[in-house]
Parts: structure tokens; C-alpha cells; sequence
């Protein structure tokens, strides 16, 4: 299965906000790469490419629901729309549940169930430290704190410290 659907969706979805897309696009193109580089199964590697795709269509939501894009907000309002737009494309009910874990649980950074969940926090992290102009000492904390890959920390290293 194509993911090309789901970046369409996922761009109409956040049409107005080409900066979500960019972030999303980015994170997913990071998380391809880590995945690749870690040797994740293909069943996995699915996974975390459609889980970097979706991992923030809680924003929408939190915004209109509590006035807040803040994680937790993510966590708790994404899930069910990511298992519905999965869905609707005709996804795998074993993916889905993975992905709606992950969308779930990608701001929450201890008891990392599985090398996606891991890959994704690093991809969106390796993002977020430019997004957000984070500084070195943030960055080397969160280097320290998050990064359990070799690709990750590699990646990190390269770009930030």
C-alpha cells in the first residue's frame, strides 16, 4: 500500500496551514530514514511512515477544543481521527491500532513500547529543535534524555550539537 493517499489526505485535512504540512513532511522524511537505517521490519517501517504522517492531527482539535496545540491535548483528541481518516483509505486494522497508539502517545517520552514509537519521537524531536529554535543546551538534554537510536543520535549530532 501506497502512503501517497494519506499525505494527500493528510494535506487537505490541514488545508490552510502549510506549516503542520511541512512539519509532518518533514518528520515523515526523517522517520523513513531512521527506520531504513535501523533495519526495521517492512510490517514496522509501515507503521512508523503512516504514524509520522498522522502524528499530529490532534492540533486541529486541541486548538478549537481547549485554545492549546500542547501535547497532551494531541494525545487525547488524534487518535480518533486518525483511526477514521485511516480507515476511510482502506488501512489494516492492525495498522491502524498501532498508528492510533503512536498518534496517542508521541508526546509522552517514557515506557517507549517499540523501535516506530522511538523513531518517531526522534524524527519529530530532530524537527522541533529547528521549528522551535531550540538551544544547544536544550537540544544536548533532549539528545541525552530521548535519543536511543544510532541513526538518531547520528542524525542529531550532524544537525544540532
Amino acid at each position: 500500500m501506497t502512503l501517497t493517499p494519506l499525505i494527500q489526505a493528510m494535506i487537505a485535512y490541514e488545508q490552510g496551514a502549510p506549516q503542520r504540512v511541512g512539519h509532518f513532511l518533514k518528520v515523515y522524511g526523517y522517520a523513513k530514514t531512521i527506520g531504513e537505517l535501523e533495519n526495521l521490519p517492512p510490517e514496522v517501517q509501515f507503521s512508523l511512515e503512516t504514524a509520522a504522517i498522522v502524528h499530529d492531527i490532534g492540533i486541529q482539535p486541541s486548538l478549537a477544543k481547549y485554545g492549546s496545540s500542547a501535547g497532551t491535548y494531541q494525545e487525547r483528541e488524534g487518535g480518533a481521527i486518525a483511526r477514521s481518516m485511516l480507515a476511510s483509505l482502506g488501512f489494516a486494522p492492525e495498522v491502524i491500532e498501532r498508528v492510533v497508539y503512536l498518534v496517542e502517545h508521541h508526546h509522552t517520552y517514557q515506557d517507549v513500547n517499540g523501535n516506530d514509537y522511538q523513531i518517531l519521537l526522534e524524527a519529530d524531536f530532530l524537527v522541533n529543535m529547528l521549528e522551535e529554535e531550540m538551544s544547544p543546551a536544550a537540544i544536548a538534554a533532549v539528545y541525552a534524555r530521548v535519543f536511543q537510536t544510532e541513526a538518531g543520535k547520528q542524525m542529531c549530532r550532524l544537525l544540532y550539537l
